[in-house]
């Protein structure tokens, strides 16, 4: 069965947007194939300032569906620098269909459906956590 998202390692994130606000994260580290393959299925509630994190090797166009997901969530796709090129808004839960980026990336952050535009992410702003090489 599912691990439960306790189980996951967790880890602070920011994005910083391009307009200068920080808007922190606790988020779960999809560190595993079997946790990347889970990911937030079975998950009934989330908080706007939680997430998952999808770190993934070298510079892929990750395929991401959202398969036994329940709710909404927003799909930040991320290049190796941590900035943001691509947002999959409010993806339907339950559906098959897969969610791409039209540029490779190296993560991918899940967030609850409809927190990118509540909390004013977009396109361009950066992600803060030690996947990229934007942490120091």
């Amino acid at each position: 069965g599912p691990e439960p998202l306790s189980a996951f390692p967790q880890s602070l994130l920011a994005v910083r947007t391009t307009a200068g606000k920080v808007l922190n994260f606790k988020i779960w580290n999809a560190d595993s194939p079997r946790r990347q393959e889970q990911g937030l299925m079975f998950v009934h509630d989330m908080d706007e300032h939680a997430g998952m994190l999808f770190v993934f090797t070298g510079n892929q166009q990750p395929m991401m569906w959202m398969k036994n997901t329940y709710i909404s969530l927003d799909l930040l796709f991320i290049n190796e620098h941590g900035l943001i090129e691509y947002i999959a808004a409010k993806a339907t839960p339950l559906s098959l269909s897969v969610i791409q980026s039209p540029k490779p990336s190296l993560a991918v952050l899940e967030l609850k459906g409809g927190a990118s535009e509540v909390l004013g992410i977009k396109i361009g702003d950066s992600v803060v956590h030690s996947s990229f090489h934007n942490a120091k």
